[in-house]
């Protein structure tokens, strides 16, 4: 096995987390690098919401993947020693079965009669793929954001098959706050006029994307990046359109130009089931406690990093996690970063990331 873009079909009823089953579901997934003969030094990546399974360029797709700084030969994910799975996520539009697929009973697309998606299905799917390739260890599961929570679901539900466990940015569960930003960012989308009822066909809701990734910007940045970015620096006369209260200021122009680069990539029924799953996750479900759910956990090595500007995953929530880690591995390694880029530091602050995940990784056996 090697460089590849891979799908699963599985044929037999996959059963949903929270009810449901999907009578034949595909998950796309993408490796690098060459699975050794003792079948033990894969590295399984879960995704944030948004990403693909494309996480790094390679022979077969060029292109840059969303975590390229961090995954490839000689990178701190090292595909010269690892074998590297990264999973689209079950729910999501990028391949993998979710509500813009078809439902084979019907010959269209599921929408909204799509089954209730739980952060346990993604793991679910990924635990599929990792048994159709005969791994029944793997060297570590990593994921940032959404993917951490993934790959803390998969640690409690397959913990004999993670050796070591690394979480960027994510948490044990959802807060209020970020809970309230997500399902504000649904009702923009269903508020729509277009959403209709999630039945929109070709015709997406595209106000409402705009809108929802407008108010996602803000909560995956700082007020401190934007302020040393733009400050309060207008838009030159010839960029604005004309309307009394459009775009003034260069942050609205900012805001603006993340929007339009998010419509047409994203499905929005997608988008619902993903971010209403992230809000759902509460690894307390998997043993009544944190504590009894961690209990299930055994590493040799577990890495958490968080970034003191995240509001979404605020850093209490990375140390929250390094506690219950700490006693269910042998070792912990715990980064609290400078980052000033708020939730997003994980794609873009390389030169504070790459070095914690690099030498997690060197690390490890």
């Amino acid at each position: 096995m090697a460089d590849a873009i891979n799908t699963l079909n599985i044929d037999s009823p996959f059963e949903m987390y929270r009810g449901g089953a999907l009578a034949r579901a595909q998950v796309v997934y993408e490796t690098l690098g060459e699975l050794n003969a003792k079948a033990d030094n894969g590295v399984l990546v879960f995704t944030g919401l948004s990403p693909s399974s494309h996480v790094a360029s390679t022979v077969y797709d060029p292109r840059a993947g969303w975590w390229e700084d961090m995954v490839g030969p000689e990178k701190p994910i090292d595909t010269h020693r690892f074998f590297v799975i990264c999973v689209n996520s079950i729910g999501s539009c990028f391949g993998s079965t979710g509500p813009a697929s078809d439902d084979p009973a019907t010959g269209k697309p599921y929408e909204t009669s799509f089954p209730v998606l739980s952060i346990e299905d993604i793991a679910a799917a990924g635990n599929a793929v990792v048994e159709s390739m005969g791994i029944d260890s793997l060297a570590a599961v990593v994921g940032p954001s959404m993917g951490g929570m993934t790959a803390l679901a998969f640690a409690l539900a397959y913990p004999d098959k993670v050796r070591n466990f690394a979480s960027i940015s994510s948490a044990a569960r959802a807060l209020p706050f970020a809970i309230a930003i997500r399902s504000l960012q649904r009702e923009v989308i269903r508020s729509d006029p277009a959403w209709r009822d999630g039945n929109y066909g070709e015709d997406e809701p595209v106000l409402g994307m705009r809108l929802a990734r407008k108010l996602g910007m803000l909560s995956y940045r700082s007020a401190h990046e934007l302020q040393q970015r733009f400050g309060r620096e207008r838009v030159s006369e010839e960029r604005r359109k004309g309307d009394d209260f459009g775009t003034e200021f260069e942050v609205e122009s900012y805001l603006e130009a993340h929007a339009e680069k998010f419509v047409g990539t994203f499905d929005a029924n997608c988008y619902l089931y993903l971010s209403r799953a992230m809000d759902f996750f509460d690894a307390a479900d998997h043993g009544g406690s944190l504590e009894a759910a961690f209990a299930r956990i055994s590493l040799q090595r577990a890495l958490v990093v968080g970034v003191r500007s995240d509001i979404l995953f605020p850093l209490a929530q990375q140390q929250e996690l390094a506690e219950l880690l700490k006693p269910r591995a042998k070792s912990l390694d715990f980064h609290a970063l400078d980052s000033i880029q708020g939730h997003d530091s994980f794609l873009v602050d390389m030169d504070r990331f790459r070095p914690v995940v690099a030498e997690f990784f060197n690390g490890l056996d």
